[in-house]
């Protein structure tokens, strides 16, 4: 069910994502953050920019891992917080 991009994430605490941000790619870190949940630790792909919706949703596609921004919080399509739990 994890996918190596996934793994690779949550055992280096960051990734770095090329992502279109304000009509130019850039090079984003995220970090992986462990927030406490209902179901236990989940851990989030972190950022701290503003970043279209469209990027978001797929960088969380991408890692299979959810990602919270100022704009909000993410889950990859057909998974929720609990999937996350324990990871």
């Amino acid at each position: 069910m994890e996918n190596e991009r996934q793994k690779e994430a949550i055992l280096k605490g960051e990734v770095s994502v090329r992502a279109k941000r304000a009509g130019a790619f850039q090079v984003l870190l995220l970090k992986v953050v462990r927030r406490q949940g209902p179901f236990g630790k989940v851990p989030f792909l972190v950022l701290d920019r503003h970043l279209d919706m469209a990027e978001i949703v797929r960088i969380a596609e991408e890692y299979q891992l959810p990602v919270e921004s100022p704009v909000g919080k993410v889950f990859p399509r057909g998974k929720k917080e609990s999937d996350f739990a324990g990871l």
